[in-house]
């Protein structure tokens, strides 16, 4: 997605030049291969009265942040307001952005759930509702969707319970209280601090990929951060046997939580369907190797205690 406004920048640029120059870029942007995650693409194009000019793309390392814009949500939401989505999400309730822009709901949307790496969003998710399907905010299961703006009135009409809106607020009311208060603080925190510096206009390609794949990571590792130290120790509660195979002693995994405020919301997030499908995974994901004790892979880079 922020490779495609790169993109369309650079032939804009070109086109108040003449459109006579915007097909050798186009030609060279072709002819460059797709890069590997993590790796840099250097197309040269001509600019009369410029010369030539490297433009280098570089393709982020994790592919869960390649098509995201957590600037997004930072340039139109408040840091509360991201929480209070984040934990609505992280229960799996019923989430409804409203914007007028189809790429502000998409990208708000994407962000959203990316948020919630390395689990995924497993129920009704449609980035962009079309008219016809506006009766889907009536579904008793848990969504995720986008509504433009004129499509608001018909929506309040129609009979919703437990439904968070943004950029107002209809709310359950218990957000706020979702999140243990430590780490909502510390994401707070971090929020406001990459807030503060969210403001990215450049016209150098380079500098705007190189600022915008910082706040990515920046903003997504504070998130995972959050549940590496809620969820992390998951892998030492699977019990193996000979076979390969995994069972996940729930029980245990939550009384192993020393804080009785942590353990209130893991208890709670045990039951949803992102986190049962992540641990389905985890209890096959490894087939037990000769003489070796099985182990499974995290993708969170470590625990630390609260």
């Amino acid at each position: 997605m922020w490779w495609l406004r790169l993109i369309l920048d650079e032939v804009e640029k070109r086109r108040q030049i003449s459109m006579a120059v915007i097909y050798p870029f186009m030609q060279g942007l072709r002819e460059s291969p797709f890069p590997a995650p993590g790796k840099t693409v250097t197309i040269k194009s001509f600019i009369p009265e410029s010369g030539t000019e490297l433009i280098e793309l570089t393709r982020p390392v994790d592919a869960h942040l390649e098509h995201v814009e957590f600037q997004a949500l930072l340039q139109r939401l408040s840091p509360h307001l991201i929480l209070h989505i984040f934990a609505s999400a992280v229960l799996e309730r019923r989430l409804i952005f409203l914007a007028e822009e189809l790429s502000v709901l998409s990208q708000c949307i994407h962000a959203v759930a990316a948020l919630l790496y390395p689990f995924t969003w497993a129920h009704t998710y449609i980035p962009v509702v079309p008219e016809c399907l506006l009766d889907t905010v009536c579904c008793p299961t848990p969504f995720m969707v986008g509504i433009q703006m004129r499509h608001l009135e018909r929506v309040l009409d129609q009979p919703m319970e437990e439904v968070l809106h943004g950029p107002f607020a209809l709310q359950v009311g218990d957000e706020e209280e979702i999140l243990p208060i430590k780490l909502q603080n510390e994401m707070l925190t971090s929020l406001n601090r990459h807030n503060n510096n969210n403001n990215i206009h450049s016209k150098d390609v380079s500098l705007y990929m190189v600022k915008h794949t910082q706040v990515n990571t920046l903003v997504s590792e504070a998130f995972v951060q959050f549940f590496v130290r809620m969820v992390g120790h998951y892998a030492s509660h699977i019990k193996w046997s000979k076979n390969g195979s995994g069972i996940f002693q729930e029980r245990a995994f939550c009384k192993a939580i020393t804080s009785k405020t942590n353990r209130k919301f893991v208890k709670k997030f045990v039951k949803t369907n992102m986190f049962s499908l992540f641990i389905e995974e985890a209890e096959k994901s490894r087939i037990p190797q000769e003489g070796k004790q099985p182990c499974v892979s995290f993708p969170l880079w470590s625990r630390e205690d609260s």
